[in-house]
């Protein structure tokens, strides 16, 4: 290792500390990066607290527990949960023990062409195991552990080479979540790679237009199919009615519209998509477990009480 690479890997081993403010987050990049990696081995405990950059995380040594809209994941040594962007969430850990925590910026990533087709895998967070996904958890453990390396030994360009594994690993997710020859099987190739474009563009469909009245028959018109056909094979693609997903997308949108003081509910559900402040009230609290007053109320409370980190008990 050369000096610089030696102050390099020095300066990672140090820099990271989590700035979190009241619940927000602000992720320290480097100048000129959207991906930030450490290896963790403090037994600190951060308390709930959210942030716009996806999170991966994976224990090296030890468990590691997330809290994550009410959920709580216990990850045993090399489990991977991956963290959609927004969603509010604590981090217990031992008092011994590491773990892999990668936290980048998804947008640069999803503006590519195709990429599209991974945004339904990221309203949900994923758990990748070795019992649930035997067909693709040894590569990402694998890319997981080749970042680790990158990040520790500090070679040239070694921020672009771990945002390049990161590409790979939602490739390798997202190929497998478009698994045509499971999803349709009774389908020939042709008519399975006409199915996913034709699903890339509804996802994309949906992300611009998820305010406006979008409607199942308008959904489907788009493409080109009858509204039955579409039905079934928008459910086998992403494991939810068309229905649900706009909604999962629309509280997504309202959660990030909360955090905003100038907005008042009623603004916040119309921009969001939905026609009534009602519809809004009872959908977000079902998903959200809270209401939209009280979401916005914490917020507000928590972004301006002082820093703080939970211990472990």
């Amino acid at each position: 290792m050369t000096k610089r690479q030696e102050n390099t890997a020095n300066k990672n081993a140090v820099k990271f500390q989590r700035d979190i403010k009241g619940t927000f987050e602000k992720v320290g990049y480097s100048e000129n990066s959207s991906v930030l990696l450490y290896v963790n081995h403090t037994s600190t405990n951060f308390p709930l607290h959210w942030h716009s950059a996806v999170e991966i995380i994976m224990p090296l040594s030890n468990s590691y527990s997330v809290v994550l809209n009410k959920i709580n994941f216990r990850l045993r040594e090399g489990d991977v949960l991956i963290i959609p962007p927004g969603d509010l969430h604590e981090l217990y850990a031992p008092p011994e023990g590491s773990r892999i925590i990668i936290l980048f910026d998804f947008t640069l990533m999803s503006s590519q062409k195709g990429f599209s087709g991974i945004l339904p895998f990221l309203n949900q967070p994923s758990l990748i195991t070795p019992e649930n996904s035997p067909e693709i958890y040894g590569d990402v453990y694998k890319l997981l552990i080749q970042a680790k390396d990158e990040y520790k030994n500090a070679p040239p360009l070694w921020e672009a080479s771990i945002y390049t594994l990161i590409i790979r690993l939602f490739l390798l997710i997202g190929r497998n979540h478009m698994d045509t020859s499971s999803i349709f099987p009774y389908a020939g190739s042709n008519k399975q790679k006409e199915y996913i474009e034709k699903m890339n563009i509804i996802y994309d469909y949906i992300d611009r237009n998820y305010m406006e009245n979008i409607t199942l028959e308008k959904a489907a018109s788009a493409v080109g199919f009858s509204k039955f056909h579409f039905s079934r094979l928008f459910k086998q693609m992403t494991a939810a009615s068309f229905y649900d997903y706009l909604t999962l997308r629309r509280i997504k949108a309202a959660e990030s519209l909360l955090l905003n003081p100038s907005l008042s509910i009623i603004e916040v559900a119309l921009q969001s998509g939905f026609s009534s402040v009602s519809t809004f009230n009872r959908v977000f609290k079902s998903i959200k477990k809270c209401t939209p007053t009280d979401f916005k109320e914490f917020y507000r409370t928590q972004n301006h009480a002082p820093e703080s980190v939970a211990n472990a008990p």
